[in-house]
């Protein structure tokens, strides 16, 4: 029973305080656990790498989902059964029957299942039952006429006579699979199957006795048939004759025209062709009777001759050569009950079986024997139902634990083991992705919530190539960078069976990756621009140097249409051309002297720009480093701060909530753990690598050029006045730029009385 104020104890992971279960404490104690400290509160059972049948048998309710108190009614249940809750942490597929909590009802149920079964398969020795005795009920229960599913096949029967009701049944109504595989019956198609055959057999009940409408007996059936073989036919003969009494005039106009006969004279004619058989039955006079040996038309003499025999001779009595429009009328109204009965026959699936056997087993006492077949094995649903509980107890002994533990916390998930929702590895740019889940939803819905996890995703189209069978995932890459990551590139992706399938990427989710890489995006973004813009000159460029070679082309073409001497092709007689002069060379066009005034004044403010800055730079002498480090700083700072902060809000929940599930909380995946689920491509420790590569490109000079650059810089410095601090007084730009004047004796001049 459940202890007063268990002590609970919780683990940090994901930036979440998760339930530890690691006793049978823990588990009995379940339900008092505040539903709000459960990581999740509904999850799907498809698309889980789970046991297909023990989620399932989670689902009470069967609405596709687990929720907590299916949850909780399965540790409940397990309770009830077990002796120790602590043995659930053992996972196995074999439960020892001496682990089976008899003291409780349920147990004694599912303890007594369990012997059956085991009796049934010849283990009566057994100490454990496993999962693989259960798994196959017809195993279980071949050997056994009756296992308690209300589902009774032929072999059931003890008598021959009640097996042959069983298979009549499923001849006509078909068969539902007892827990043996076999085809068989319930009480369900017993019941239809017997109430079409009191239909049938009551119908054929009012087909016989004092008030039945056979006539003539047996042979009612044969001349119904024959009267509806020549009813239209006749009917139209006599409305003829009355036609034709009604008016003279009408008698040639009712027969066949001389046309039609002339028409019939070319054909190759059978007594069956359609041309004569569309003619009236007889020569069409006034008040004349139907003849029924000879003139009648040749198409229908056949039935005729049948419908005079089996139908006029059998109810008006002995042979006639003719019939008249009362004995007609007299037939047809005889018949009309016996054809009002057919009319009246139940369609029903039973009639196929025969008159005879519909009677026979209204008659008979077979629906009894069913009934009582069905009863005896519905007597035995309580040993069938433990039986289900032992494989149920066997699918929870092994797999209830494992889904706590993706459920109420996420300690697979954040341990060693993978959890139940991630589909796989995807491979793919030098990295593996273990954080794959699958997408059965459309793609745009997916991303509209899965992309508020704040991490980089790749959507993916899978196909397996040895079966052609096709899958979506969502990789969520959390190491390495996405510069070369894009729609259209292509992968590996490895299920949790060990199966390939290639994957190719249809849609990206750009988020931060790492702080490190953020740190490079302007500097990458500005040379891809900077790419671009060379590209698009350079393309430029090309197009105008195809347009001119172009244009060459095409007067070369246009000169050699013209003859050798110069006139044109077509001309007859020419007067000989001039010879040409050379064309005088286009004049150069000069620049312009302001054009390179003002070319002159963009490099200088240019130069002076950038010595400015280096001038600056320079001057700041010891924190020239701090300096820099500002520089980088301003201009990465922007995009690694962003990046932190998405980087600090990536979390899964998003993810598991756009595949069917309700997070309870805020599973973070922070730097380190992100860098557990996708591994980059690192040489093994302890491996050796050669530097020499034969296709290596020419290594270019950089030393020199950072010398150089030194140097210039140096020379900028010094021409500004920025080293004068650090130089010798005759080394100092003051000095040699500007020289401080000397003290020079005036000239002599006379007084300004001079001499004389």
């Amino acid at each position: 029973m459940p202890k007063a104020g268990h002590r609970w104890k919780f683990f940090r992971a994901g930036g979440v305080d998760q339930v530890v279960l690691g006793d049978a404490g823990d588990l009995e104690n379940l339900h008092t656990l505040d539903l709000k400290l459960w990581v999740a509160l509904a999850c799907p059972i498809q698309g889980l790498e789970f046991d297909a049948r023990t989620l399932e048998l989670l689902d009470t309710d069967g609405d596709g989902r687990i929720r907590p108190p299916e949850i909780l009614g399965a540790v409940a249940w397990m309770r009830d059964v077990v002796r120790d809750l602590g043995d659930l942490f053992d996972s196995a597929d074999a439960v020892p029957l001496d682990s089976i909590d008899t003291r409780t009802g349920t147990g004694k149920d599912v303890l007594a299942g369990a012997k059956l079964i085991l009796k049934n398969l010849g283990k009566e020795d057994a100490t454990a039952i496993t999962l693989a005795d259960v798994s196959d009920t017809e195993k279980v229960f071949v050997a056994t006429k009756l296992n308690g599913d209300g589902i009774v096949p032929a072999e059931s029967a003890d008598d021959e006579e009640t097996g042959a009701v069983i298979t009549d049944i499923i001849a006509t109504l078909g068969s539902v699979s007892d827990r043996s595989g076999k085809p068989g019956v319930d009480q369900a198609r017993v019941d239809a199957f017997f109430a079409q055959v009191t239909l049938h057999a009551d119908w054929l009940e009012a087909g016989r006795g004092t008030a039945s409408p056979r006539v003539v007996g047996e042979a009612t059936d044969a001349a119904v048939t024959a009267l509806d073989a020549v009813r239209a036919k006749v009917d139209d003969y006599f409305a003829r004759t009355r036609l034709a009494a009604f008016d003279e005039r009408a008698t040639l106009a009712l027969n066949p025209a001389d046309a039609e006969l002339v028409a019939l004279g070319p054909q190759t004619l059978t007594a069956q062709a359609d041309d004569i058989a569309k003619l009236p039955l007889a020569h069409v006079e006034a008040g004349r009777p139907l003849p029924l040996r000879e003139g009648v038309n040749p198409a229908w003499a056949e039935r005729i001759a049948v419908f005079a025999k089996a139908t006029v001779a059998a109810v008006l009595g002995g042979a006639t050569a003719s019939l008249t429009e009362s004995d007609w009328k007299t037939l047809v109204e005889t018949l009309a009950p016996y054809e009002a009965w057919l009319a009246a026959k139940p369609a029903t699936a039973v009639a196929k079986l025969g008159d005879g056997r519909v009677t026979e087993l209204a008659r008979g006492d077979g629906r009894a024997r069913v009934d009582a077949l069905i009863a005896s094995d519905a007597a035995l649903a309580t040993e069938s139902n433990q039986i289900d509980a032992v494989e149920k107890l066997i699918r929870y002994r092994r797999d209830l634990v494992k889904l706590l533990e993706n459920f109420v916390n996420f300690a697979e998930f954040y341990g060693t083991r993978r959890s139940i929702f991630q589909a796989g590895t995807l491979y793919i740019d030098a990295r593996s992705c273990d954080l794959c889940l699958p997408v059965d939803d459309a793609a745009a819905r997916h991303v509209l919530l899965a992309s508020l996890s704040q991490a980089c995703l790749a959507y993916c189209a899978c196909v397996r190539r040895k079966d052609k069978e096709k899958r979506s995932i969502v990789a969520a890459i959390t190491g390495g960078d996405s510069d070369n990551l894009m729609v259209g590139r292509n992968g590996v992706f490895y299920d949790r069976k060990g199966d390939d399938w290639d994957a190719t990427i249809t849609q990206l989710v750009d988020n931060p990756i790492s702080v490190r890489q953020a740190f490079w995006t302007p500097y990458k973004r500005f040379i891809r621009l900077v790419e671009e813009h060379v590209t698009k000159r350079a393309t430029s460029a090309n197009e105008d140097s195809a347009k001119t070679i172009e244009s060459a082309a095409a007067a070369t073409a246009a000169a050699d249409e013209k003859k050798p001497d110069g006139a044109p092709k077509d001309a007859v007689a020419a007067e000989p051309a001039a010879p040409a002069l050379p064309a005088a060379p286009a004049a150069r066009k000069g620049i312009d002297v302001g054009t390179v005034a003002a070319i002159g004044v963009a490099v200088g403010g240019i130069a002076t720009f950038f010595s400015s800055i280096l001038a600056t730079f320079l001057g700041l002498g010891m924190w020239m480093p701090l300096g820099l480090a500002v520089l980088l700083l301003a201009v990465s700072g922007p995009s690694m701060l962003i990046a932190w902060l998405k980087l600090r809000q990536r979390n899964i929940g998003p993810l598991l909530d756009a595949n069917g599930w309700a997070v309870n909380a805020r599973a973070f995946i922070n730097v380190p753990f992100g860098a557990a689920l996708t591994g980059v491509a690192r040489l093994p420790a302890g491996a050796s690598r050669s530097l020499k590569d034969p296709f290596a490109e020419r290594r270019t000079p950089w030393r020199l050029y950072v010398l150089i650059f030194i140097l210039a810089a140096l020379a900028i410095a010094w021409m500004v006045g920025k080293l004068d601090a650090y130089l010798p007084d005759h080394f100092r730009t003051s000095v040699l730029v500007h020289p401080t004047p000397t003290t020079a004796s005036a000239p002599a001049s006379s007084p300004s009385g001079g001499a004389k």
